[in-house]
């Protein structure tokens, strides 16, 4: 393809030339995208396009170098062939991805103007007509998706002007509809962990409403209930870890359990974690405050002596067979990834059974079906005469099993 443009030396170091050659030679390729991308190609090695990255971006994106703000200069040439003038639909938005693609993938050293170029459109979003907002959105969110663009691009949305106004509320709504488009919610929410973006989201929104539940509301009503699904479940993990983290801390200044059940049942009520996750935590974090014994004959008894301290604690949040079941595999998985203490499972579930953490049925069921793989045919053998017991001691009277379990336990753990 041929262009009728002359260079020489005195264009590669002005702007304005350098916007008319591009321009020029984007009047002759017209809206054919394959075209256009062909032409950009071989101008790159007559053009510098290092120099005046941002001048070719501004071209490709609004037709022209645009003044601060946003608005394109009156008096400068213009070109329709560029995002803002083009169709407001995806399929459009995806074909105009690919000459950015092209683009930088035969220049390497355009990535980093092309995010700063990217990163001070999303600044000047309010000096653009909603039509080419939607546009910019688009495009954005599918260059989010094909790895052309890093997610560190969405700080400029963050830009309190922009938050107050409703506008990045509005962009972002565009921007993950086409990105999850093109991927799916868990490669959104990979990217935006990269980059430690997954917990930010909220901020999309003026401080007052900041709230799980403006957010979800906004999204969800916007046809985006996979990203509110996602920001809601960041944020319940968000509140596990801080639970863990203050559990620890109470457990190690030797808080009475009186304190700790309260404080706990606060945050549970307050951020909405289930009990069977609770007793996940609490088992977690009475097992860290502890220097174990490497040798596994006397693990075993300093477990039990340590544990028996906290059956009170625990024995408050099993009060379902979810909770009981969830403990059980606590511990089976506990056992197995801590070698020294595979012989100690049974010990712990017998104690935990006579302290009234755990009880009967939940017992059984692990014992049956409920076990995962880990170390299961050790720890089913070490449990065989307890459950043996168990179904015997259902057809027993009340009185007689009773007593058993000190009989049992002496066999059990002597």
């Amino acid at each position: 393809m041929g262009f009728s443009f002359s260079l020489d030396e005195k264009e590669r170091f002005d702007p304005t030339q350098f916007q008319d050659c591009i321009i020029q030679g984007l009047s002759e390729t017209g809206t054919d995208l394959e075209a256009v991308a062909k032409f950009l190609d071989a101008s790159g090695a007559k053009l510098d396009y290092r120099r005046y990255a941002e001048t070719l971006f501004d071209i490709l994106v609004a037709g022209g170098m645009l003044a601060p703000g946003g608005t394109l200069a009156d008096d400068m040439m213009r070109t329709d062939v560029c995002v803002f003038a083009a169709q407001e639909d995806l399929e459009t938005m995806q074909a105009f991805a690919q000459v950015f693609n092209k683009l930088i993938r035969r220049y390497k050293y355009l990535e980093k103007g092309f995010e700063d170029e990217v990163k001070k459109l999303l600044l000047f979003l309010k000096g653009f007509s909603e039509s080419e907002r939607n546009k910019l959105a688009m495009l954005t969110g599918v260059l989010l998706a094909n790895g052309t663009l890093n997610a560190s691009i969405l700080n400029s949305l963050y830009n309190e002007n922009l938050v107050k106004e409703g506008v990045s509320a509005a962009f972002a709504v565009k921007l993950f509809k086409s990105w999850i488009n093109e991927k799916d919610i868990n490669a959104v929410a990979s990217s935006l962990r990269r980059v430690s973006m997954d917990n930010r989201l909220m901020e999309l929104f003026p401080a007052n409403k900041q709230s799980v539940e403006h957010f979800t509301k906004y999204f969800t009503e916007a046809g985006l209930k996979e990203l509110s699904e996602y920001v809601r479940n960041q944020q319940t993990i968000g509140a596990r870890k801080e639970l863990q983290k203050e559990l620890q801390e109470q457990m190690s200044r030797g808080d009475p359990f009186k304190d700790i059940i309260l404080y706990v049942k606060e945050e549970m009520k307050k951020n909405n974690i289930p009990e069977p996750v609770v007793i996940g935590l609490i088992w977690s974090s009475v097992m860290s405050t502890v220097e174990w014994n490497k040798k596994e004959e006397l693990v075993a008894e300093q477990a039990i002596k340590h544990l028996k301290q906290y059956s009170p604690l625990l024995a408050a949040f099993t009060t379902q067979g979810q909770s009981e079941l969830t403990l059980l595999l606590k511990i089976q998985e506990y056992c197995y990834d801590n070698i020294h203490f595979m012989k100690a499972f049974q010990k712990i579930v017998v104690l935990f059974y006579k302290a009234e953490v755990l009880s009967e049925e939940p017992i059984l069921k692990w014992y049956k079906d409920a076990h995962v793989a880990k170390g299961k045919s050790v720890f089913l053998e070490q449990m065989k005469k307890f459950v043996e017991w168990l179904k015997n001691a259902e057809e027993e009277s009340e009185s007689e099993a009773e007593e058993a379990p000190d009989v049992f336990e002496l066999s059990c753990l002597l």
